[in-house]
């Protein structure tokens, strides 16, 4: 068990595992992102791993292939160099089925550049949180057999493995010398609706392997970003790339469940679903870097889900659409270094957010903007959730930051229901779907009164988190970027500044609020975002802007990844991991920003022509 941000991701669009700077794997879940671990190191020291590295002492640096969600690990030995390469083979399903390829497979590559190395590979499955004990049997040539209930995983290397019998169950252990030039090849498979496929070595593993990285990087080449940052604003679109799950087309808020938000403690929430707060920030991300069919992908997933439950509407779902299992905890995990409970399901899936309608609403209307269309069955939809809002947008609810502690009137759920309703306005006014647009336009008009009067505090010259109060919330900075105030109002100046100074953290990081039900907790990933992006909008000077910018990338780990939260204390990576809702903030915060600097790039050019014409015209 390693720090948050020692870990590496890999995965498939369909799972993801962890990967600690010490090559072990110690985080996976499959068939799917939610289902029940086979390891979780990273909880608990016996709930599972896969370790493969030099036996001796080493030295670990690492990155990802160029523009790939492949990991290289380079350890440097005292009587050599060996390099790991980890991931998960990624292929379209006519390849898959041409070449016969499994439907979940890790592949390693252990290659010696340098000397001679001695290799140790220990597997410890540990299934259903460590849970279920693991029955492995040895197949012979076909390998290692690792009943998984109605499942089956092959475990398959280039080296004989022997079964030992450790206190928390079974582990397969193998050791061996490479010397320069020489490779040794691992894999693990996984079946659980058909036939196992049982891919040699060797061949297959150097061919999965160019298949990823061709498959990876000819998506990367998609992205038409051209903007600052641009190696990390790519890192993020991977990132957010893997946690698409692809059957459906959700996106996942991360591969993990209970990496404490305050270290040893237990804000430990499980994140494997799919929220309907980020809808509309996650497209315009998607929509912004070239990538309209994830964009509109992600998009079809949310309507299929949401006409499930409307008009009303749940916070979150889980891969599918439908409502995740009860929230549990697993007394016998000790968490990450003893941060407990650790929890499976979240109990914030029976919350009230008023602000996903607007999410909802806005994510349509951006698709609707780049020439979609909407259908009868949607448009009756939106006119229901328009409808819903209209009658509810005046009652409390638990807000963007889910506390368990009780619902009030927030500031930034009104602003989203104020943005749902413009929204719907707007599709009519453009022919697109026909509403009651006095009505909607009258209680939009009546929630904009209700924010601009009971939502500001005249004596901290700032928005604040509900009305008539008096605590601060990063939320608020998201006020321009819904259109409902402009980033360059006196209000919103005002309201960046005192966040600033009573929410920030130093270096441009925001907590997103003090106290609440989250004390200790670290500085929110994508708020430090959107104070950039707030700049970037017109807070600020461009410079500013970058610069804040270019600060909050610096903050990733090794190999460009965010965790939800940063320790303004030490950096280090707090909550599950990798968060897609701060990459999401950093590809957002890229985008306005690149905007802001051809504005004024283009501004500066014009205005000697202006001035020529001026000289000319006395």
């Amino acid at each position: 068990m390693e720090s948050i941000g020692d870990y590496a991701v890999i995965g498939d669009c369909r799972a993801a595992a962890l990967v600690s700077r010490a090559g072990a794997i110690e985080w996976l879940c499959w068939p799917r992102f939610d289902s029940p671990s086979l390891f979780a190191g990273i909880l608990d020291d016996g709930a599972g791993a896969w370790r493969l590295a030099p036996a001796g002492p080493f030295r670990a640096t690492r990155s990802y292939a160029d523009c790939t969600n492949v990991l290289v690990t380079r350890f440097e030995c005292p009587s050599g160099v060996v390099t790991l390469t980890d991931f998960m083979p990624v292929a379209s399903e006519e390849e898959k089925r041409r070449h016969l390829l499994p439907d979940h497979a890790i592949a390693r590559i252990a290659r010696c550049e340098r000397g001679a190395v001695e290799i140790a590979s220990h597997l410890a499955p540990r299934p259903d949180y460590a849970r279920a004990p693991p029955r492995m049997r040895d197949a012979g040539r076909l390998g290692w057999r690792i009943e998984l209930g109605h499942a089956l995983a092959l475990f398959r290397a280039d080296w004989p493995h022997a079964a030992v019998e450790t206190p928390t169950g079974g582990t397969l252990v193998a050791r061996g010398i490479l010397r320069a030039g020489e490779e040794a090849h691992f894999a693990l498979t996984f079946t659980d609706d058909g036939p196992a496929i049982v891919p040699p070595l060797g061949d297959w593993t150097r061919e999965s392997l160019d298949r990823s990285l061709a498959w990876w990087r000819a998506w990367s080449a998609r992205m038409r970003y051209q903007g600052p940052a641009r190696e990390s604003v790519i890192r993020s679109a991977l990132v957010l790339k893997l946690l698409v799950y692809a059957p459906s087309g959700a996106v996942v808020a991360a591969p993990t469940t209970s990496l404490p938000e305050r270290p040893c403690g237990d804000l430990n929430w499980d994140y494997r679903y799919c929220w309907l707060r980020d809808a509309s920030l996650t497209v315009r991300a998607l929509f912004g870097l070239g990538y309209p069919e994830e964009a509109e992908a992600f998009l079809s997933w949310l309507l299929r889900s949401t006409r499930l439950t409307q008009p009303s509407l749940r916070i979150l779902y889980d891969l599918y659409g439908n409502h995740p299992g009860p929230e549990r905890t697993l007394p016998r995990m000790r968490g990450h270094f003893g941060a407990r409970p650790v929890r499976i399901g979240n109990a914030a899936a029976d919350q009230v957010q008023l602000d996903v309608y607007g999410e909802v609403i806005d994510a349509t209307a951006q698709f609707v903007r780049r020439g979609g269309r909407l259908d009868r069955e949607t448009q009756r939809m939106l006119r229901d959730l328009g409808r819903y809002v209209c009658a509810n947008w005046q009652a409390p609810d638990n807000g963007i930051w889910e506390p368990r502690s009780g619902r009030a009137r927030h500031t930034h759920s009104l602003v989203l229901c104020w943005t749902a309703l413009d929204r719907l306005c707007e599709l009519h006014d453009k022919s697109h779907l026909k509403v009651p647009v006095e009505e909607f336009a009258r209680e939009r008009d009546r929630i904009r009164r209700a924010v601009e009067t009971r939502g500001w505090n005249e004596a901290l010259q700032s928005y604040v988190g509900t009305l008539d109060g008096q605590s601060l919330d990063a939320s608020v900075l998201l006020i321009p970027w819904y259109g409902f105030e402009p980033a360059t109002s006196e209000r919103m100046r005002r309201t960046f500044a005192r966040v600033r100074d009573e929410l920030g953290a130093g270096r441009g990081l925001l907590r997103r609020y003090r106290g609440g039900d989250s004390p200790g907790e670290g500085a929110f990933g994508i708020c430090g975002f959107w104070g950039a992006e707030h700049l970037a909008l017109g807070g600020g000077t461009v410079e500013e802007a970058a610069e804040t910018f270019f600060s909050l990338c610096g903050m990733a780990n090794d190999v460009g990844l965010f965790a939800e939260e940063i320790d303004p204390a030490t950096g280090e990576a707090l909550g599950n991991f990798p968060q897609a809702f701060t990459h999401v903030g950093l590809i957002n915060a890229a985008l306005s920003l690149c905007r802001r600097m051809r504005g004024e790039r283009a501004l500066s050019r014009a205005l000697p022509h202006r001035r020529e014409t001026a000289e000319a015209n006395p």
